[in-house]
Parts: C-alpha cells; sequence; structure tokens
C-alpha cells in the first residue's frame, strides 16, 4: 500500500515541478541493488525533487525534529523517511539504513547533515562512510540545482525557480586496514563524495572553499 502512495506523490510531484518550475532530469540512478544516493541540501525541498527524479523508491535519512507532529510524523515514516537524531550516531537509524541497502533498496542521505543556509556546501559528516563501510555498498552522487532559490531558509512560500537534478555515476571504495583505520576510511568516502557532488554542480567543494578563505586570510 505505502508503494502505491508513493507512486501516486511522485507523480504528483514530477507533474508540479515541470509546470511551475522547468523541472528536469539529467542521469540515472541503477536499476537494480542496494546503494546510496549522496546529495547536497539546501532546501525543504530537496527530497521531492530529488525522488521524482529517480525512477525507483528511495528511503531517506533526516533529522528527527523535522515532523514534531505524531500523524505526519508516522505517514512519513511509512513512505520512507527514516528519522536521524542529531549530535551523535544514531545507531537505529543506520542501522536500519543498512538494512535496507542490505535488502536491495535505495537509501538517501545529505551528507552535509543539515540545510546550507547560504546555498554553498558545507563540509560533510561522516556518517556516509559509516553505511558504506558496514555494506560495501556503491555511492550515487548527485547535485540538486535551484533549490535554494525556490524555497531557501526562512522562506514561507516557494518562488517559481528553474531545478535541475543532476545524476552522476556510481562510486565504489575498498574498505583497508582494521578498526584502526576505520576513521580515516569515513573521511576518504565523505570527502569524495563531496568533491564529485561539487564537481556535478559546477562549484566550489568545501575544500576549495577552505582554501580560498586561507588565501584570502594571507
Amino acid at each position: 500500500m505505502s508503494s502505491i502512495l508513493y507512486g501516486i506523490l511522485w507523480i504528483l510531484v514530477r507533474t508540479i515541478s515541470r509546470l511551475c518550475f522547468h523541472y528536469r532530469v539529467a542521469g540515472t540512478v541503477p536499476r537494480a541493488g542496494g546503494f546510496i544516493v549522496a546529495a547536497n541540501h539546501a532546501s525543504h525541498l530537496d527530497i521531492p525533487f530529488l525522488g521524482c527524479g529517480m525512477r525507483r523508491r528511495a528511503w531517506y535519512l533526516g533529522r528527527s525534529d523535522l515532523f514534531p507532529m505524531p500523524g505526519v510524523n508516522q505517514l512519513l515514516q511509512w513512505l520512507g523517511w527514516i528519522p536521524l537524531r542529531l549530535g551523535r550516531l544514531d545507531r537505529d537509524a543506520f542501522s536500519k539504513a543498512v538494512s535496507l541497502i542490505k535488502e536491495g533498496k535505495v537509501v538517501v542521505i545529505f551528507p552535509e547533515g543539515s540545510r546550507s543556509l547560504d546555498g554553498q556546501l558545507q563540509s560533510p559528516k561522516h556518517g556516509i562512510g559509516v553505511i558504506v563501510a558496514q555494506t560495501g555498498c556503491p555511492v550515487v552522487p548527485a547535485y540538486i540545482k535551484g533549490t535554494h532559490d525556490v524555497l531557501p531558509a526562512g522562506a514561507m512560500w516557494p518562488r517559481f525557480r528553474p531545478v535541475t537534478v543532476l545524476i552522476g555515476d556510481s562510486l565504489t571504495f575498498t574498505l583497508r586496514g582494521e578498526n584502526g583505520e576505520a576513521k580515516q576510511f569515513y573521511q576518504e568516502v565523505s570527502r569524495t563524495v563531496m568533491d564529485r557532488i561539487a564537481s556535478l554542480g559546477a562549484v566550489e567543494s568545501p575544500i576549495q572553499q577552505s582554501n580560498a578563505g586561507i588565501r584570502k586570510a594571507e
């Protein structure tokens, strides 16, 4: 039943997106297998715009405080939202994501951890590396262009601006070493993924932004 409702919402959101936001998608996700889709995060509208750009149903890791109303909260979890408690590693949320990927499902994660207030990419968290280490799954990078212009942080109503979803080729990672090198692996995964997301959007990665800031300071 949830798959039927998800499909109806997919068609509805995609239709509205094309009519109102000149919506287009470049690239596709794999047709089979479990994997992560990792995208930038600049608006509350990122999930619906990204979701209707994929021909597969997906589950979405998102902040647990986004939907405080009990009824809405339960409905969205039924549809595929995985509430993620911030401030620490939420083992329950990550365990669910890992289980879904091992079952051959698609899980969406925003490596930055929270919305960008100015639309620029932020430094990634290590959570995506933890999931990759536990599943060995590929990561499909995606850049969502235009959602910050449509609904930036603090805005009440969306503006009619173009939105494009750019989906890249899958990235694979090989876990090396023992537990002592786990943190290095998490960092490698998160940085590589964010660099690829930046490349898709033809924007500066967080590392490039940091280096630019250092050069200005000098």
